[in-house]
């Protein structure tokens, strides 16, 4: 990873982070990048719970609802129905209710579902990696007119 993709993916986890305290409206002392390092190590969690799912059709659900309980702490939330855990493997394993951020300013894949910990590295503009859906660059130019607005 070059510099500029550095420079870019910090600059996509701070946005989503952004994103996410104005979501489920955290305060703006929270950190936006150690906001989405915690749940980035969640989702990884919940995806290898999610491939043993799907390896195995054994799910330790235990392990899950600690996940969303933990999730839950750092988004400051009591009601985890806005939160939930996606059982499939070829996708990100912590969700966000589509119901919940319907029009809402927050990374989507492509069934409307919010995305707790999206993987940047996989966006990243300079890379080999394609985006994964229109999704991923409507985050991105949203991204670039909310800095515009910001900055002038």
């Amino acid at each position: 990873m070059n510099k500029s993709q550095k420079k870019e993916l910090y600059e996509n986890i701070t946005a989503h982070g952004n994103n996410l305290k104005n979501l489920f409206k955290l305060d703006n002392s929270v950190d936006s990048v150690k906001l989405c390092k915690s749940l980035f190590k969640l989702e990884n969690q919940a995806q290898k719970l999610a491939l043993d799912y799907c390896n195995y059709g054994n799910l330790d659900n235990s392990a899950v609802e600690s996940i969303l309980k933990k999730a839950g702490v750092l988004l400051n939330i009591t009601d985890t129905n806005q939160i939930f855990f996606n059982g499939d493997a070829r996708g990100y394993a912590l969700k966000i209710s589509d119901n919940f951020c319907k029009d809402k300013e927050i990374f989507k894949d492509w069934g409307g579902y919010g995305i707790l910990a999206p993987d940047f590295r996989e966006y990243l503009t300079e890379s080999d990696n394609t985006p994964q859906g229109m999704d991923a660059i409507d985050h991105l130019i949203n991204r670039q007119l909310l800095d515009n607005a910001m900055n002038g």
